[in-house]
């Protein structure tokens, strides 16, 4: 049967997360249920992800894959599909596949962006779509800090008590630290993340830049691993799931991962 790769945007605020619910008011649930009204067997079309976002979580570059004996052209999935899409998720290229392509377990890394506005009032403008620290930060004691994280690491001490994957070891392989304007933007790219690590890790680089930690406490935190020692976790609004890298011969369309493919959002 004939497999289709998808990539995808959407802005995660109104929805309920990825993974499929009862209740219908996720992103899977709404993509499947499109799927099954261009394909018109009006039933949910079975997706594979390669990495699910939580509530309130945005994607500038989702992965899906899925299995169909629809023949039609590539631009013709991503017109079709929209079409029964809401505005808030857009399929945005599409691309006929060989069954040795798996959207999650082909993938080498995945990236993630977090966009902090920093300002002593709100943002209403960014609401649900930046986070919001209104005490000064020490962005050079978060990067100072956040070398210690670099590499392949336990990372219990971010992980959440739900997360349902095998082992808490995971490669981190880059976590930047910009500022532009009123905007802190942290990019972290893994061979793979755990439930919440991000947002985990976040919380605690903020403890360091408030002066609440030192900076060595965020090494200290991690080879203790022990989630009761760490941050809360900070609020989902300014995370992006932001570029999914997979193998050149799969040939699938590459965007700028990181901060360049989100300047649109943080200008």
């Amino acid at each position: 049967m004939p497999r289709i790769a998808l990539g995808l945007a959407y802005d995660g605020s109104a929805w309920q997360g990825w993974q499929t619910q009862p209740h219908g008011q996720t992103v899977q649930d709404s993509l499947e249920a499109a799927l099954g009204a261009f394909s018109g067997t009006h039933r949910p079309v079975p997706t594979i992800c390669a990495g699910r976002t939580d509530t309130g979580v945005h994607a500038a570059s989702q992965v899906v894959h899925l299995d169909t004996d629809l023949s039609r052209r590539d631009e013709s999935w991503v017109r079709g599909v929209n079409a029964f899409l809401p505005p808030s998720i857009s399929v945005q290229w599409a691309q006929s596949m060989s069954d040795t392509f798996h959207a999650r377990f082909s993938a080498r890394s995945r990236t993630y962006v977090y966009v902090l506005w920093r300002g002593r009032v709100r943002p209403a403008l960014w609401t649900g779509r930046a986070g919001w620290c209104f005490q000064a930060l020490d962005v050079d004691a978060m990067r100072a800090a956040a070398q210690a994280l670099i590499g392949e690491h336990d990372f219990s001490s971010f992980r959440s008590s739900q997360c349902q994957a095998r082992h808490p070891v995971r490669t981190l392989h880059r976590l930047d630290i910009d500022e532009r304007g009123p905007f802190v933007v942290f990019t972290l790219r893994a061979n793979a993340f755990l439930h919440h690590m991000v947002r985990n890790l976040i919380g605690a680089l903020l403890q360091v830049g408030q002066g609440r930690e030192p900076v060595e406490w965020l090494g200290e935190l991690l080879r203790a691993r022990d989630r009761r020692l760490g941050a809360p976790t900070f609020a989902p609004d300014g995370l992006y799931l932001a570029d999914i890298e997979y193998p050149a011969e799969f040939g699938l369309p590459r965007q700028d991962p990181g901060v360049t493919q989100l300047a649109p959002f943080i200008g």
